[in-house]
């Protein structure tokens, strides 16, 4: 095994030995490669996180409202249910909990997916625009897995930067909303606490919708040859 520059490793010897090369990086470097390509394509990765942060936002005012309408169910005081009763909620005897109705369920799976089908078109053509990038760093002896992690990377900077921003507004806006609606009892019956866990659960489900919209793209990066990646004309 002989060691070249720039991080480079390089193995195998004799002639009848298969010579074998790897880009050696810390886990650092690899998050500044990520971070300059981020910046690099900084308007086209801000439509991504954007279009991220509507879906999130959509999710987490449907989470928050939910709590806020569970809370005032809980108080158990007749005008406030009949508030909720107004609302749309189910809140005749028997019930112990309100929530969203199945055509709800489904709006918010929708907009998840067609967020999802956003972010793959995205990074595929993120991909078609790096055929050299790639190339390059494949001959310098970058290995799949090494291509694979700065796609993966990317998406959780965006993942996370997106869905926190927008489970933050979506938050703001159904505690707004439930303000309008029913008055300063929203907030005081309101479970700051559910209300956290609700945008920290849409956050995570941004951050796994990011990774799993990039993943396709990223496989078909790092199974590129060099040779046809470093053939495609800019």
């Amino acid at each position: 095994m002989k060691h070249g520059g720039d991080g480079l490793v390089f193995g195998g010897g004799g002639p009848d030995q298969s010579v074998t090369r790897a880009v050696v990086l810390p886990f650092r470097k690899s998050v500044e490669i990520s971070v300059k390509s981020l910046k690099v394509r900084f308007f086209r990765n801000l439509i991504t996180a954007l279009s991220l942060a509507l879906a999130v936002s959509f999710v987490t005012f449907v989470f928050v409202t939910t709590d806020t309408a569970q809370g005032l169910f809980e108080s158990g005081k007749p005008a406030l249910l009949d508030m909720l009763r107004h609302a749309g909620y189910d809140v005749s005897p028997g019930v112990t909990a309100v929530g969203g109705g199945p055509k709800e369920r489904w709006i918010v799976a929708l907009s998840l997916l067609v967020c999802a089908v956003g972010i793959v078109n995205a990074q595929l053509m993120a991909v078609t625009e790096r055929f050299r990038e790639i190339g390059t760093m494949k001959c310098l002896g970058a290995l799949d897995q090494f291509i694979l992690r700065l796609f993966l990377l990317e998406a959780a900077m965006q993942g996370v930067a997106g869905s926190f921003l927008g489970a933050i507004f979506g938050g703001l806006a159904a505690v707004l909303t439930g303000l309008i609606r029913y008055g300063s009892a929203a907030a005081t019956h309101l479970s700051w606490s559910a209300a956290g866990l609700s945008v920290l659960e849409a956050t995570g489900i941004g951050l796994a919708l990011s990774l799993a919209g990039v993943l396709y793209p990223a496989i078909v990066a790092a199974r590129m040859r060099p040779v046809e990646a470093m053939r495609v004309e800019e």
